[in-house]
């Protein structure tokens, strides 16, 4: 009964149109009540301030401080310049550099959403005027912008390796790593489904005007200069001679330089990580301080003035993670207090004994849950109910983290609360309904990554296990 009241009233909450941490903690609190009386509610803010007194937590607040210091010092526009550089006279080559610059950024951020932001506003209008559609424009950052959780150092990893401590043990690290090779498989996924899409003419613009609106690059009122480099200019236009190939080199060579110190963050986030200098919460400081000094003092976009507004706004971002991160935690404790995860966990097994249907059900499920609430949420509320179960049928923990992340992050740009897509759609001014029209071969590219990633263990496990973590 208790199971029914605190699903029940989350999910009327949610689709009600209140704040998915509000549903979670006002389901939790009328649950509590409904357990033994208004003296129940004196456990809320124990549990609360528990969870997100985490030592581990730690690392996020660090981390989107980090992204936040980036986008503004200018180092997501240099990325874009250099990836440009690399495949951007291709065909197709523009759609390719919004993947790998995508790639870069989220081993930067760690966030779907902020990759998004970062290099929403250089790339999309570049696209459109390459002849892309908006809409497939759109949805193809949003699309890209989904590695954000995948590609370590990811938040999503971060938050699995607490929750599941409780049933296995599993490092962060280990999911860090874990997480590189179906990252990389999602990039070359996307990078297909970019080849398919339909272009009319591209449209003719001045020569290294940076993409016109990649002036906005960074956050509005950040004060950032210039734009996004080469993003603007005719991707697909041949080069003529040696001439061309001479200044094709030295731009590349050009970019390339520029773009060191944004490159080099996640070579020291990860390689001090990987070689056991500092832990992940650790590295999270380290990549905010480099990346201060950077935007300081190398690229010199960064103000003092500006400080004040990068620092409210990653602490607004991170206030959002970890007030989530208290109502689930309270939620949960319902949860585990009643049972409940280990009564759906026997009846799931009940079903069927078959790994390959429980492995099926469980990506459906994180399929539609992913559609209606984000990672953090959802990896709090189902990881204690899908992790048991998967266990039990044989499934290693590495295996079920990259499997429930992959899916999670397709559920960022899955309607009707894909999170990925109202921030591309915000950037482009195109309506919702028309990024979802074209969000279907990116889609099903990543459902593709995800059943080799549930399927194929080997996929999540083998670099770690080559790498001793």
């Amino acid at each position: 009964m208790i199971g029914v009241v605190l699903f029940g009233s989350f999910f009327v909450l949610l689709l009600l149109g209140v704040p998915v941490a509000f549903s979670l903690g006002v389901a939790a609190c009328v649950s509590l009540v409904a357990m033994g009386g208004f003296g129940e509610l004196s456990i809320v803010p124990n549990v609360f301030t528990a969870s997100v007194a985490s030592e581990t937590l730690l690392a996020i607040p660090f981390f989107i401080l980090a992204g936040v210091i980036m986008e503004y010092a200018g180092i997501s526009r240099r990325l874009v310049d250099f990836a440009h550089a690399c495949v951007g006279r291709r065909k197709h080559g523009l759609a390719i550099v919004v993947i790998i610059a995508a790639f870069f950024f989220s081993a930067i951020s760690g966030s779907g959403p902020a990759t998004v932001a970062a290099i929403g506003s250089i790339l999309i209008p570049a696209l459109i005027r390459q002849g892309y559609a908006a809409r497939h424009a759109t949805s193809l950052l949003a699309s890209a912008g989904s590695m954000g959780i995948i590609v370590p150092p990811s938040v999503a990893f971060i938050i699995f390796a607490v929750v599941v401590s409780d049933y296995a043990g599993v490092s962060i690290v280990r999911l860090f790593v874990a997480g590189i090779v179906p990252g990389i498989l999602l990039a070359a996924a996307l990078v297909v489904a970019s080849l398919l899409l339909p272009r009319t003419q591209p449209v003719a613009v001045a020569a290294g005007t940076a993409g016109g609106d990649g002036g906005n690059g960074g956050r509005t009122g950040g004060g950032h200069s210039g734009g996004g480099g080469h993003s603007g200019g005719d991707a697909d236009a041949p080069a003529a001679g040696d001439g061309a190939e001479v200044a094709a080199a030295h731009g590349l060579a050009a970019s390339f330089g520029k773009a060191i110190p944004g490159l080099l963050v996640p070579l020291i986030i990860l390689g001090g990580i990987y070689g056991g200098i500092v832990t992940p919460t650790e590295s999270a400081v380290v990549a905010a301080v480099y990346a201060l000094l950077v935007g300081l003092f190398v690229y010199r976009e960064i103000s003092l003035r500006q400080l004040y507004r990068i620092l409210v706004t990653a602490s607004a971002q991170s206030a959002v993670v970890m007030l989530i991160v208290g109502a689930a935690s309270v939620f949960a404790y319902v949860v585990t207090v009643n049972e409940i995860a280990e009564n759906i966990s026997e009846a799931l097994l009940g079903l069927t004994g078959n790994t390959v249907l429980i492995v099926l059900m469980a990506i459906v499920v994180l399929l539609i849950v992913g559609a209606f609430i984000d990672a953090v949420s959802a990896l709090y509320l189902f990881v204690p109910i899908i992790a048991p179960v998967l266990l039990e049928a044989g499934v290693d923990v590495t295996t079920i983290g990259v499997m429930m992340v992959v899916n999670l992050a397709l559920g960022l740009v899955t309607p009707p609360v894909g999170i990925n897509l109202f921030v591309a759609a915000g950037i482009a001014k195109v309506p919702l309904a028309e990024v979802v029209k074209g969000i279907r071969p990116f889609f099903a590219a990543g459902l593709v990554v995800l059943l080799l990633v549930a399927y194929v263990p080997a996929l999540s496990n083998w670099l770690p296990d080559l790498l001793g973590f």
